[in-house]
């Protein structure tokens, strides 16, 4: 029993620990955070609360790709699409924090507007590519940088800016309202990724069909449905009607061999007239018998004659 229950602990603490070997400590997140927020500030020229609302975004966008990074190097589509969403969210919040004129600024420097990149299958911050002091701040630390953990990202208040909701509270500068959304159309979007990742544009799968086989038709037989595509084997939902004979010209049915239906119904007339000629042989039994009654007839008249006249000789006598 105590076997199993030490498996169990075990098989749970590398559950614990092998995804979290692969992205980044809490802790060293947090450093990189400050370090761009430092940095930040130093060139924008941020007040104190611009400054603590800078690190909290920035803290919510590293805190959601460190878990996609490895993805993203890879290459993979979907990871990618996530990555560039969640750097959408972080510059639109940035927007209601800093002026119109520090978001130019800010838009013009990359290691502030895309600040990761990838180089040898390893992700980077571009900031330390221009700083390369990483244990020297202008600034100190922010007064929630260990105590804040994503309280004011955007998902805690029905995806709507918590900074925007706020910022006729916090700010009365003017708002940036140009383009900056990165994956506001497919060419920006393939722009950005091939620079930071060094990924070109894939193209796009092609659908895989059954290659298309000729219709199987006999000889000397007329195609039914010529326009008909070679891909589709499936029959009609509506029967098709059979094309109309061509009609004969009533004045040259004599040329040409005559059909075996005129030939038939040619047979059918003689036949019929030669009933209406020749009697059957109902009507011939019908006729001799009506000549032998009349035979007979003549036979007993004849016989009545002979005898009247040798009445008569016997009485002249």
């Amino acid at each position: 029993m105590k076997r199993w229950t030490t498996l169990l602990i075990v098989i749970c603490m590398l559950g614990i620990t092998i995804p979290a070997m692969g992205a980044m400590s809490i802790s060293k997140m947090r450093q990189n955070t400050r370090f761009l927020t430092d940095r930040m500030a130093y060139e924008l020229k941020l007040t104190p609360r611009q400054y603590n609302d800078v690190y909290e975004v920035n803290y919510d966008f590293i805190n959601n790709v460190r878990y996609l990074m490895d993805d993203v190097v890879r290459g993979y589509d979907y990871a990618l699409e996530r990555y560039y969403d969640f750097l959408d969210v972080r510059n639109d919040d940035l927007r209601w924090i800093l002026s119109s004129a520090q978001y130019r600024r800010f838009m013009r420097a990359e290691h502030f507007y895309r600040p990761i990149y990838a180089h040898e299958n390893k992700w980077h911050f571009r900031i330390y590519l221009v700083y390369n002091n990483v244990n020297f701040f202008y600034y100190g630390k922010p007064h929630h940088y260990a105590s804040y953990c994503g309280g004011h990202y955007r998902t805690h208040f029905n995806n709507v800016s918590y900074y925007k909701t706020h910022y006729r509270d916090h700010y009365r500068h003017d708002v940036y309202d140009g383009h900056y959304r990165i994956r506001h159309d497919r060419m920006t979007y393939d722009m950005h990724r091939r620079c930071d990742f060094n990924i070109a544009v894939r193209p796009p799968q092609k659908e895989h069909h059954r290659p298309a086989t000729p219709p199987q038709t006999r000889p000397n037989r007329p195609q039914i449905h010529p326009d008909r595509p070679s891909g589709d084997h499936r029959r009609p939902s509506v029967p098709q009607a059979r094309p109309d004979r061509p009609k004969k010209d009533q004045n040259n049915k004599h040329d040409g061999r005559p059909s075996r239906r005129g030939q038939n119904s040619q047979v059918d007339k003689d036949r019929h007239e030669n009933r209406r000629i020749t009697p059957s042989g109902r009507d011939v039994r019908r006729g001799n018998g009506k000549k032998e009654k009349d035979s007979d007839r003549s036979g007993g008249s004849n016989k009545s004659n002979s005898k009247e006249r040798t009445a008569v000789r016997m009485r002249t006598v």
